[in-house]
């Protein structure tokens, strides 16, 4: 297969940017991938939060259960190659009516004497007295179904398969940890920037208000202009609580993937100074994706095993073989089961073939077959949204670079706007309706910067999550 990214070649740099996190970052073909690349983002406090989620959170723990439980049904099913052995034991008490004819009574015992009581009179009933006794019976049962057409084989196949697909599930849930726990310290990097940049505008819109005071005050401006610089002001005021609901929200979110409860605080916080944009950026090569990325890896070993489910079909519509042998012992007293005349024991050989179910093997192997079509389309939709994944991460990788740049560059033209029409207003040059405009400029500038700042870490986080994460350089990788 053709894979590629693009149709044609992308831009091997993005864009920088004049501000703490807008540096240029260097895409490298072919460089592997540290499982743990969030430390490329020098932050201390990220690396502790990202260990100790891995610790406590309780995901790693279920998808680590799943994965034993896969391998023990494994474990479980190739036990049926081997023959079965059962030990058996049983005793009875037994009272044989004193009604019987002499014929018709049980003869010598198992330790060669006749214990039945002697006969009382022929001519009346009952002839013998009633009798009580004791059997102990002791046997080995040894059963094997030879795996003549590979039946049980496919089907230790397809739970390997599955197996496999729970590894994979496994190693995904390490990086989708992982990248959430950095999306969450990132998003809150972003709205504590987000916060402090509203009490700057609050801040200027304090000011800008005080200056319309003093000047109604000396009849430079109208009532109107104060009570709309006022309202600037509250509109700016009312930006504040939903960001802080949204910053405590995030909060508890990073306490939730950590393993810890709401009322449980934790020692790390988020700024932007104190997280570094990664410089270089490993590109995988487009042939590595299958191997790199955890849903196709599981997709493909859904594969396998709907394909060893078609093989169990098959087996099933074939002859069954049958290899059973018993040997024991029985006497009425325990110690005499193995002596003269108590052992026993057979051997059995079957064979079962089914002729007539009514349609039902044959229709499990048809939805057999279906399964594995439906398995295979499912794995080729998954490689082909694994390459749209990677591909839309560089795109929007290299242009929300871009637009960080035009954003820092808006943001700064809107400031000296600003600032520049506060000091005409100061000076009776403008009208309020002039620095109204340049606020609102600058307002909307400012917290749109942030965002964009924000949005080229969550690019790198995407990226590092798209190309697979790394697992495969994982240091405890999980028991096979």
């Amino acid at each position: 297969m053709d894979a590629g990214y693009a149709p044609t070649p992308l831009p091997q740099s993005s864009a920088a940017a004049p501000i703490h996190g807008g540096e240029v970052q260097h895409l490298i073909d072919g460089r592997d991938i540290p499982f743990e690349w969030w430390e490329l983002f020098k932050s201390p406090a990220l690396n502790a939060l990202v260990e100790r989620a891995f610790r406590a959170n309780p995901t790693i723990v279920a998808a680590q259960a799943a994965l034993v439980q896969a391998q023990e049904m494994v474990y479980a099913q190739r036990g049926f190659f081997f023959p079965t052995i059962n030990a058996n034991y049983n005793f009875e008490r037994q009272k044989i009516a004193g009604n019987l004819t002499v014929d018709n009574v049980p003869g010598v015992e198992g330790d060669g004497h006749n214990d039945l009581p002697p006969v009382q009179n022929l001519d009346t009933s009952p002839h013998t007295h009633p009798f009580f006794y004791n059997l102990h019976t002791a046997a080995l049962t040894v059963g094997f179904v030879p795996d003549v057409f590979g039946a049980n084989w496919r089907q230790v196949e397809t739970l390997a398969a599955q197996t496999e697909a729970q590894r994979y599930a496994l190693e995904a849930t390490y990086v989708t940890l992982a990248s959430n726990v950095v999306a969450a310290a990132i998003q809150e990097a972003s709205l504590r920037a987000q916060i402090e940049a509203t009490r700057q505008i609050i801040a200027a819109d304090e000011k800008s208000l005080q200056i319309l005071r003093d000047q109604f005050r000396l009849g430079l401006a109208m009532r109107i202009d104060v009570a709309a610089q006022e309202a600037a002001l509250g509109q700016a005021r009312m930006l504040l609580p939903p960001l802080q609901k949204q910053l405590e929200q995030t909060r508890d979110l990073i306490r939730v993937l950590v393993g810890s409860l709401p009322n449980q605080e934790i020692p790390q916080t988020f700024e932007f100074d104190a997280l570094q944009l990664p410089p270089e950026l490993p590109l995988s090569l487009p042939a590595r994706i299958i191997d790199q990325r955890p849903d196709v890896r599981a997709a493909e070993a859904q594969l396998h095993a709907a394909n060893a489910q078609v093989g169990v079909a098959i087996a099933a519509m074939l002859p069954q073989f049958s290899v059973t042998g018993n040997g024991g012992g029985n006497a009425d007293e325990f110690a005499w089961m193995f002596r003269t005349g108590g052992p026993f024991w057979s051997i059995v050989g079957g064979v079962s073939q089914p002729i007539f179910e009514g349609g039902t093997l044959l229709h499990r192997k048809r939805a057999a077959n279906a399964a594995l079509k439906q398995a295979a389309a499912q794995y080729q939709s998954t490689v082909i949204a694994a390459y749209q994944n990677v591909a839309d991460t560089l795109h929007a990788s290299l242009s929300d670079a871009d637009t960080l740049a035009a954003d820092v560059d808006a943001e700064n033209a809107a400031k000296v706007t600003y600032d520049l029409t506060r000091r005409q207003l100061e000076a009776g040059y403008v009208n309020y309706l002039a620095l109204l405009s340049a606020e609102t400029t600058y307002q909307q500038a400012l917290l749109t910067r942030v965002q964009a700042q924000a949005t080229r870490y969550g690019d790198t986080v995407a990226l590092f999550q798209a190309l697979g994460g790394g697992w495969w350089n994982r240091k405890q990788v999980a028991a096979r």
